[in-house]
């Protein structure tokens, strides 16, 4: 592999004005689709397989027309102090509010709260509630526009009004000025790391092209494939991170050998051979990372895991072929690595040589960090190992004490109409009533239909923790009945969940006494299914996922023992990570920090996708960091010297990629959508622990305590595996029949 990456990058190189031509036109007909595409809202939101689901069909069958799914909006009204809801005025403006309602395209139905008993006991609270025949996200501006304008309208008499419910759902908002920030940060270290403004602008140019053509691609077919502006924040989040650190790599590599004497085309194709060899292997591990989503069987999963592993595929072409072609462009702009500090060296050689001509001592030149730091963990490696594990299992505590759920109106932050009218229903009429169970009865096998309704609903009256039970509602057939549960509890509550377990526990029983079979369904419980179904998938898709990086990455390093410690390191560093997220955003520890204004319980996909982004980025570490200590190895060194030479070449620039990453994730926790903001935060953090804890510590120091064991492979496996050469070993041939390059009249001679 190393061979045919050294020829792309060379011909790349001579070629650059085709590829970088090749590229723009990409980029500019997928802007094109994006724009001449039509808009489409989010995808639909099913869970194949769940109880929830199998009612929502069944409603869609025996409730024609309607729209079991359809979106629900609530105008809450308080009465001002002295005033109740049934006061003649109070109920002219609420009448008005329910006519305007009424005349929308997208409207089912609104109900009156003066028949529907939707007036609080004491008088002071009363809702209406309209039904929707599309779901949340995929209403018309006009439609969700038309619901404000009506809760306004009603604000203006006097009355305290606020909206809430699904129909205002929107797509999530990314935090522009965060991005920004972390852009910024980003270009900063770059800047730093690689020495020149022109040499930190190549990774940022090419890796917003890269997101560019990946984002525009998936807003041209969000309407066609049904995806959602969740799907393009992933990618736009994941792609950011990886475009950039990928670009790095290879320029560092460029600039370490132009620093060996190299010429700069020859310097490109070895760059393009070496790291870009490392560049594709660490790709191939995040795209099964995030197409293994697939495996949960959730479609909103699958599709945002396809669409950012897409952006992935589309950072690594970009980095082996138009980072070499930007290079050709930058010439002499960007210079070999450590020139600065040679020049120096130089200067220091001169009066080393005056010192020994005068008989006074040299100091020798001092190591870098990446030396030092390897150095003292290979003195005290099974100190470094234990203060590493001890500390990451501390954080990772909380993490046994995670409560799953799906953000609602209870999570929003207080100053939104949504958090408000979610308030004022559990003021008026309790806390459940936010969170309605809808029971499905089908009764079509049944021999008394109407006497499997009333036992369905008598039965759940004597259950705990139940408020309010509505009368069934038949269907015209006669044989499908809905039935409402108002809980006492709050949605998020572990009491409601135990009462949808309840009442799904009765089910067997009622189908053997009326042959009717019990369905629970609505928001709340498809909530419950949804955090259940991602719980059960979790070990299934961690087994794929790890199981086939792991064997990749035998292939890779040719070693049984270090991929097996890169995946315990892994499972270390996302352990903590969600500890981490569950002390900040179920604990609010440190929550207004980062404004976390309400905790409660953690996004239901969140362990099952921090699994499956952080494995994919936390093993770029490992690639990149251990292939150059598995190239020093083969090449004739030690293993503990040869940790320490991968850490000398390659330890400064893992570094700057993960506070790269760091940057650009932190920037999506200035988001106001939940949802985003905790996946930044989460990402940021597996980051850091993995970065700098695993990678940095734990990995030089197990490598330090294994020696050449950790190098082991058998030998029926070794001559079973394909050789990849991610080392560059078929490129050392190349030094004994081509020239380094025209670099030596750079070169300063030194009279001794």
């Amino acid at each position: 592999m190393a061979t045919f990456l050294y020829k792309l990058g060379r011909l790349a190189f001579r070629r650059r004005h085709f590829v970088v031509l090749i590229w723009v036109a990409l980029l500019t007909l997928a802007g094109v689709g994006a724009a001449s595409a039509p808009a489409a809202g989010t995808t639909s939101f099913s869970i194949p397989g769940t109880e929830a689901q199998k009612a929502f069909d069944l409603l869609e069958q025996r409730f024609p027309g309607a729209s079991a799914d359809g979106a629900t909006g609530r105008i809450v009204f308080k009465a001002p102090e002295d005033e109740k809801m049934t006061d003649a005025d109070n109920k002219a403006t609420v009448a008005k509010t329910v006519k305007a309602l009424g005349d929308g395209s997208e409207v089912v139905s609104v109900t009156d709260p003066y028949t529907t008993n939707a007036v609080s006991k004491d008088g002071t609270v009363a809702y209406t509630s309209v039904r929707y025949d599309v779901p949340g996200m995929e209403l018309a501006d006009s439609t969700r526009d038309a619901l404000e304008a009506a809760g306004e309208s009603a604000r203006d008499t006097g009355l305290t009004v606020d909206v809430g419910g699904d129909a205002l759902e929107a797509g999530a908002e990314m935090g522009a000025t965060g991005e920004i920030i972390g852009l910024a940060l980003a270009a900063v270290v770059l800047v730093v790391t690689l020495g020149s403004l022109v040499a930190a602008g190549l990774p940022l140019l090419t890796a917003i092209i890269g997101v560019g053509i990946g984002v525009s691609t998936i807003t041209a077919l969000a309407n066609a494939l049904d995806l959602g502006d969740t799907t393009s924040t992933l990618a736009l989040m994941i792609g950011l991170a990886v475009g950039i650190d990928y670009a790095l790599f290879i320029v560092s590599r460029y600039r370490a050998e132009l620093a060996e004497g190299r010429g700069r085309e020859e310097a490109a194709g070895r760059a393009t051979g070496t790291a870009g060899s490392a560049v594709v292997f660490a790709g191939l591990t995040v795209v099964i990372a995030l197409a293994g989503l697939a495996v949960v069987n959730v479609p909103m999963l699958t599709k945002m895991g396809l669409a950012a592993a897409g952006t992935v595929v589309v950072a690594v072409l970009i980095a082996l072929t138009m980072i070499p072609a930007m290079l050709g462009y930058a010439g002499g702009k960007i210079r070999p690595a450590n020139e600065k500090r040679k020049n120096k060296a130089k200067a220091k050689v001169k009066a080393k040589v005056e010192d020994k001509v005068a008989g006074s001592p040299g100091k020798p030149a001092r190591p870098n960090m990446g030396t030092r730091w390897a150095s003292f963990v290979i003195r005290r490696p099974a100190a470094v190992l234990l203060l590493g594990v001890v500390g990451l299992g501390v954080i990772a505590v909380p993490a046994t004490q995670l409560e799953l759920g799906l953000p609602d109106d209870g999570s929003q932050p207080t100053s939104t109409t949504q958090r408000r009218a979610y308030d004022l229903l559990s003021e008026g009429f309790g806390p459940g009533f936010n969170g309605p169970l809808m029971i499905v009865v089908d009764a079509e096998k049944s021999d008394d239909p109407t006497a499997a309704f009333t036992s369905v609903a008598d039965g759940i009256k004597g259950l705990k923790d139940v408020v309010t039970v509505t009368p069934p509602a038949p269907n015209k057939a006669g044989d499908t009945a809905t039935i409402t549960v108002i809980p006492d509890s709050k949605p998020s509550s572990t009491q409601t969940e135990d009462l949808v377990h309840a009442i799904r526990g009765q089910s067997a029983d009622i189908k053997a006494d009326t042959d009717a079979e019990v369905l629970v369904t609505g928001t709340t419980a498809m909530n419950i299914d949804f955090s259940q179904k991602l719980n059960d998938a979790l070990v299934p898709y961690l087994a794929l996922v790890v199981g086939l990086a792991f064997l990749l990455l035998i292939v890779v390093f040719r070693s049984i023992l270090v991929p097996l410690k890169a995946a315990l390191g892994f499972l270390l560093s996302v352990l903590a990570a969600l500890g981490a997220v569950v002390a900040v955003f179920q604990w609010g520890w440190l929550a207004g920090l980062i404004g976390v204004e309400e905790t409660g319980p953690i996004m239901s996909m969140m362990p099952i996708f921090m699994v499956g982004v952080v494995f994919g980025l936390a093993m770029d570490y490992e690639v990149f960091l251990v292939t150059r200590m598995r190239e020093a190895y083969v090449h004739g060194e030690s293993p503990s010297q040869a940790v320490v030479t991968g850490f000398r070449h390659s330890a400064r620039v893992v570094v700057a990629a993960a506070i790269i990453m760091m940057a650009v994730f932190g920037g999506f926790i200035g988001a106001s959508d939940s949802m985003i903001k905790m996946i930044g935060f989460g990402l940021a953090i597996a980051v850091f622990f993995d970065a700098f804890v695993v990678r940095m510590a734990i990995v030089p120091a197990v490598l330090a305590l294994l020696g050449k064991k950790a190098w082991w492979l058998p030998r029926w496996l070794d001559r079973a595996l394909p050789n990849v050469d991610v080392e560059g070993e078929g490129l050392r041939a190349l030094d004994d029949n081509r020239p380094k390059g025209p670099a030596d009249e750079d070169r300063e001679l030194i009279p001794a």
